[in-house]
């Protein structure tokens, strides 16, 4: 299988500038940002939640990721118009940033909602593909991340196979898995993932072994929920992970002049496997304040061991 309208020959050497701290995608090779952006808040109307971003709008936030220093991107087929827009408002600038997208979405848009949907067939991933590399406006996808799933799927139908013919094309430089538990186990035992995308930070550390154990293989890690959309300080507030945050008392550690989002995200970088997270925001004083606590750092080992033990103490007095 060919997808004719792809052009390798036009393929443009990534480079880029900006102060941004990089870390290697695992055996990937590729230097990325450690703060990464999540597109997913750029779906537009008729989707889910409570966020509508116009087309103006998300022209200008785009370039700013880029202008800020951030050079990954991901983003995926069920994020509404996400993936039209990054082609249209930033396909100019592909050799500025690594592009990753998902595969396995079958999305069914009604008339006032999108509904998601994932389908483990040949089919539906081609379809994926042909379709990202349209409205991304590129030839190629620095990473093609299976969208959940598990292991005997992909492997029974023949999918993993299919994304590395797709590789030996030069469709796609690296295969990946979007995970988590309970199936994540089994795909890190496959061996054969590039990069693997699971849910982590401190008020949801359940992950953290495993992401060790993905690293372990050689695979990049990315992470995503790394600022736990900010914590109590959320714009879209989410109250299991406020509960942990309160039950946890971790604002009597919470050091002064520091934001709650500020220590999730830092915790998050702490690990030392985490090698990009994904942050999606459309706000741009958001967006410097987590470029600011990125570049500040892991945070101290003090405060990292005291926040893990008051959490994990919490399943411990279950």
């Amino acid at each position: 299988m060919r997808i004719d309208h792809i052009d390798n020959a036009k393929r443009r050497v990534l480079t880029w500038g900006g102060d941004m701290l990089k870390k290697r995608l695992g055996r990937t090779g590729l230097e990325v940002s450690q703060l990464g952006y999540g597109s997913m808040g750029l779906r537009g109307p008729r989707t889910w939640g409570v966020r509508v971003v116009s087309d103006e709008a998300a022209d200008r936030f785009l370039n700013l990721v880029l202008d800020s220093g951030i050079n990954f991107i991901d983003t995926a087929p069920d994020y509404g118009i996400t993936e039209q827009r990054i082609g249209q408002f930033i396909g100019q600038r592909r050799s500025e940033y690594f592009l990753a997208t998902k595969c396995g979405c079958a999305p069914i848009q009604h008339a006032d909602h999108l509904e998601t949907r994932h389908t483990w067939s040949q089919d539906v991933i081609t379809r994926n593909l042909e379709s990202s590399l349209h409205q991304l406006q590129t030839d190629h996808l620095d990473i093609l991340q299976f969208h959940g799933g598990d292991a005997d799927s992909l492997q029974r139908n023949g999918l993993i196979d299919l994304l590395l013919n797709f590789k030996s094309q030069g469709l796609i430089r690296f295969m990946g898995v979007s995970s988590s538990l309970p199936e994540l186990p089994g795909m890190i035992a496959l061996n054969v993932f590039d990069t693997f995308q699971i849910p982590y930070s401190c008020l949801a550390p359940e992950h953290h072994d495993l992401i060790t154990q993905a690293a372990e293989t050689g695979a990049g890690i990315i992470v995503r929920g790394g600022i736990a959309q900010g914590g109590p300080d959320a714009e879209i507030q989410r109250p299991a992970l406020n509960d942990v945050w309160t039950r946890a008392r971790l604002d009597e550690v919470l050091p002064s002049g520091m934001k709650r989002a500020e220590l999730v995200l830092r915790y998050t970088l702490t690990h030392p496997c985490c090698h990009t997270t994904i942050v999606g925001t459309c706000n741009p004083q958001h967006l410097s304040e987590n470029i600011a606590a990125a570049s500040t750092g892991p945070l101290p080992q003090d405060l990292y061991a005291e926040v893990s033990n008051r959490v994990a103490s919490l399943s411990r007095d279950v």
